[in-house]
């Protein structure tokens, strides 16, 4: 799920790029708002200190299935949304992107789910993970 996620993440980016979100500082403050709206008003750094990652460790390596997929959903919805909005402008794509992250917590929220700053932080990275199974996939 975490290689779909970044294929999104990129779809995202493109998407965010035709709606006037241009430079890599942009791009920065545009993935913010989707995070404080999905986390409760955290941002990368605020999603860092909340689950104890190191400020190297990328957020996606060290998230679990149910923190994968509402970031999945975010990202796909708020690609959709610009597209479909035809948005042009690069405040309201931040705008957009922090209504889409809202409305997935809200969701989350309704159906009584663990909000996602509060989803237990895996002990291994994905990184970890995938380097093991490579690893095991190579010795058979």
């Amino acid at each position: 799920m975490k290689n779909e996620l970044k294929e999104h993440n990129k779809q995202l980016v493109e998407a965010a790029f035709n709606a006037g979100v241009e430079s890599t500082l942009d791009f920065a403050i545009f993935q913010n708002h989707g995070y404080k709206g999905l986390y409760g008003g955290l941002d990368a750094k605020g999603i860092h200190a909340k689950k104890g990652l190191k400020k190297s460790h990328k957020i996606l390596d060290h998230m679990g299935t149910t923190e994968l997929a509402a970031n999945l959903f975010r990202a796909t919805q708020a690609e959709e949304k610009l597209k479909r909005d035809g948005t042009k402008d690069k405040v309201q794509a931040n705008q957009t992107h922090h209504d889409v992250g809202k409305k997935v917590r809200e969701t989350i929220a309704e159906l009584g789910g663990t909000m996602p700053e509060d989803l237990p932080t895996p002990k291994k990275s994905i990184i970890k993970i995938e380097k093991e199974q490579k690893k095991i996939e190579d010795n058979s």
